[in-house]
This record gives C-alpha cells, structure tokens and sequence, in this order.
C-alpha cells in the first residue's frame, strides 16, 4: 500500500493525434503515458490470426495477426486443455498448434525494435475490480493486498460468485478491490462476462487478421487502472474527452466521478508542476542530483546501465559518509527514473563503492522502498560481489524515449561520431588506395567545413607530403550539407 500521506494528481493533455497521461504524487511527475493515433499501443488487444511457422526448436510459432511484423507466441503462453498435473507431460508446440490454424490470442507486449508483438491465448478481460480470466480456473489475489484476512474475504466472494453463475472460468482481484463490497464485485462480473460473450460472437464471424477486441483509449484507462483511492482529482483539458470519461464513471465508477475535472485555464495543462520540462529532462542521458552528484543512463537493446557520480558533492565529514549520502539520493532518483522514462528489461546499477556492509544494505533497502510504488513487476537482487544491484523490470511498452525520440542521423544511435582528425587520416589512406589501384591527374576530397579547415591547418604539411608521395594534386572542397565523419574522394 502506498503511504497514507502520499497525494496523487492525474492529468490528462488531448490533442487531436496524440493523448498524454500524467501521474503525480505530492505534485512530483512519477509517471507519464503516451497514446498517438498513429501508432495505439496493443496491449490487452485480441486478434483472429493464423499460425504461419511452428518452430519446435523455439517451442514457439509465429502468428500473422495483420500487423507489420509477425508476432510471436511461446508453449508457455497457449492454453492447455485438459492436462493433468499429475505424471503427464506438458504437450510440445506442436501438439498445440499447427501451421494454417485459426487462433484467438492477445497482445501482452507492444512490438519494440526489431522483435513483434509477443502474444498469448489465455484471455484476460480487465474491469475496475477484476480481471476475468476465461480460459483459466483459478482465483489470483493482488500482492499488493497485504491483508491475510481482506484477501480470503475476496476471494472467498470471488469463488462465490463464479460458482452461482456455474462459470468454467477464473479471476484476477485487483489491487483497487480492497475493500470492495459483493455488489461492486458482482457488477464487475458481469460486465466482463458479457463482453467475453461480445468477442466470442466477433471472432467466430470475422475474417483472419482481424481485430476482435480493441482496450480502451487512454484517458478511459486511466479511470480503469490508475484511479485509486490515492488519486484526489483528475484533470482532463479536452471537453469530449470530459465527457466520455464522465459517462463511463457514471455507469462502471460512479463513486470516481466527482474527482474528474474540466481543465479551462489558458495555460497549457503540463505546464502545471513543469510536466514539460521534466518530460524533456527524462530524456537527457545525466540526470542531476541535488547534492551535486549525477546519474548516467545508457540504454540499449539488451539493458539499461545506470552510473553514479559524486560529482561535486563534498558536503560531508570524509568519503565514506559522502558516498554513502550520494547512493541513497541516487537510489530514490533512480526509482523515480525507471517509472518515468518506463525503462524495462535488465538493469544494471553500478552504485558507488561502499565499504561499510550496513551502508550498502541501507541503500538497497532504499532502493526496494523507492520503487514499492512502481505499478510495473520489478525484482531487485542482492549487490553482485563487484559491486553492482542488479534488476529486472516488466517491460510491456516502449520506454518514452522510444516513443518520442528516433536514433541520431549523424551517428545512427551510436552516440558519437569520428573526430575531425579521424576523418583526415581515413582519408589519406583512401588517397593512397586509389593511387595505388587507378590512373588519375587529381584529386578532390569533398568533406565538411571542420574537416577541411583541419587539413589546410594542422594536416597541411602531411597533405603536401601525401601530394609528393603519390605525384598527384590534391584539392579540397567543403560541402556544408556533410556530416563531420562524411567524405569522398574523387578521380579527375
């Protein structure tokens, strides 16, 4: 549970091709979601594919759902009809699916990169209180409902209620169900069960490579997922969008109706509490630290590296207390930096070295306690013997920086680029490789303005000597629209 002075704010920005959601506790941005009309998330979506590739080697097949890259779905995630638990084994890929079969599945992660969409057949159909789970016999309890005795209460309602209505089926409760009464639970039910019955009827008449079932726009899963008891108002600046919000309270939350707002004000929405300003600085790659320190984040496609420095930090009696001060400022920093640039996958901190034991259990447990919050599934092991937390975060979507940013044109993602010297000595040697290959008068190198002023500067006397050693002329011309490790070299 969350801690009983924490306040949270949700606002929500609408623009005709883009939704931005924004979750703040005690007016500090925590979590920020992005929705273009473009390109919709497809979480929690269900399509009528067809299996193209059954691959057992993998364990796995591929299914066209009519998206641009096939998407993949694993042994594990197909549901198993009638296995027995008891001394029989668990059916291979093959024995589940076959090339040409029409499937029913569901998106539980977004395409990212290179890699499709990764699917699964056991259906989940999310409500404020429940998550229904069609295929599936079992009765799961939110871990985040710490209670023993609130969580036998629901899922004793829970089990209750699938028995009256005779339902082959499981649930989920949820996390926003504490307290819930039988009727809230009961209503729940049977909003889900009837759009269960929706998209049965829509997948047996539609075509392969259909869309099913489509989950809510963001501003109404906001109301869904995020509106807890924590939540003290939401604020929305799209008047339809105020409306549409206000009618699916009213018919599933209408206790949380009163909590959404019109926001009329002239000034921009996440201008409020700098929302902007802090987006753009999630994507910086330092973050800075108020004692004077700094994290480095490096993201790539296998993980995300974090590094911490002291800086400028001198505050303290000698280095051991400095240290120690940085990594817990560094460790709250860091949990709040994970949930807003929605960073997943494997993580790796590299804390600054301790060498008191106490101090580096301190700043693990500040760690664990910074991102006790996180609605994403982390889990944080204990400091390697080279010092290093490692971590693991449930990554279902892009990061924001995949979602708004696009690699560097000049450097193609690799973060750097070569240096103008470089540049001249790579073009020597093209230089001399020509000569020794092909007959020519002359010689025009064509790079940028920087390269060029190097070579008739500092290289100058090494381009007369490259000029005697090959009997050519060499001529330079800056072309402007060159990057700085861009060149060639051209035969006259």
């Amino acid at each position: 549970m969350t801690d009983e002075s924490q306040k949270e704010e949700i606002l929500i920005n609408v623009t005709p091709s883009e939704v931005r959601a924004a979750l703040l506790e005690n007016g500090v941005l925590q979590e920020v979601y992005v929705e273009r009309a473009a390109r919709r998330g497809l979480i929690s979506n269900i399509y009528k594919g067809r299996v193209l590739r059954v691959l057992p080697g993998m364990q796995a097949a591929f299914i066209d759902i009519g998206l641009e890259r096939t998407a993949f779905l694993h042994a594990s995630d197909i549901a198993k009809p009638n296995v027995a638990e008891n001394g029989v084994e668990v059916p291979g890929i093959r024995e589940l699916v076959r090339e040409g079969d029409e499937i029913m599945v569901q998106v539980v992660k977004d395409p990212l990169g290179n890699k499709g969409a990764r699917l699964t057949t056991y259906i989940t159909l999310p409500s404020r209180h429940l998550v229904l789970l069609p295929r599936s016999d079992t009765v799961g309890i939110s871990v985040r409902i710490e209670d023993e005795d609130e969580r036998e209460r629901l899922r004793g309602m829970v089990e209750e209620l699938l028995a009256e209505k005779d339902l082959k089926c499981g649930a989920i409760v949820r996390t926003v169900a504490e307290g819930a009464d039988r009727e809230a639970l009961a209503g729940d039910l049977r909003y889900s069960i009837r759009l269960w019955d929706i998209v049965k009827e829509r997948f047996s008449k539609s075509s392969v490579k259909t869309l099913v079932h489509e989950d809510l726009s963001l501003p109404l899963r906001v109301l869904r997922d995020m509106v807890t008891g924590d939540v003290e108002n939401v604020l929305v600046d799209s008047e339809d969008d105020y409306e549409a919000m206000q009618e699916f309270a009213t018919t599933y939350l209408p206790e949380q109706r009163p909590r959404i707002e019109l926001y009329k004000r002239r000034r921009p929405i996440f201008d409020l509490h700098g929302i902007e300003d802090e987006i753009r600085r999630s994507l910086d790659r330092s973050i800075p630290l108020k004692s004077g320190g700094y994290l480095i984040f490096d993201q790539t496609e296998a993980m995300t590296t974090i590094d911490i420095n002291t800086g400028g930090y001198v505050g303290h009696r000698n280095l051991e207390e400095t240290i120690y001060r940085t990594n817990l400022e560094a460790a709250v920093a860091i949990a709040r930096q994970l949930r807003l640039r929605n960073l997943g996958g494997i993580i790796i901190i590299d804390f600054i070295d301790m060498e008191e034991p106490d101090h580096r259990d301190n700043v693990l447990k500040a760690l664990e306690q910074a991102l006790a919050t996180d609605h994403a599934r982390h889990h944080v092991t204990p400091v390697s013997p080279l010092g290093l937390v490692e971590m693991t975060r449930k990554r279902t979507r892009e990061s924001l920086q995949h979602i708004l940013c696009e690699d560097c044109p000049a450097c193609s993602g690799r973060g750097f680029v070569m240096t103008a010297e470089t540049a001249c000595f790579e073009i020597f040697r093209e230089i001399i490789r020509q000569s020794r290959q092909f007959e020519f008068d002359e010689v025009m190198v064509l790079a940028s303005q920087d390269v060029i002023e190097l070579l008739l500067d500092e290289q100058a006397r090494s381009l007369a000597e490259l000029e005697e050693q090959t009997g050519k002329s060499i001529r330079l011309q800056t072309e402007s629209l060159y990057l700085q490790d861009q060149f060639d070299v051209v035969l006259m």
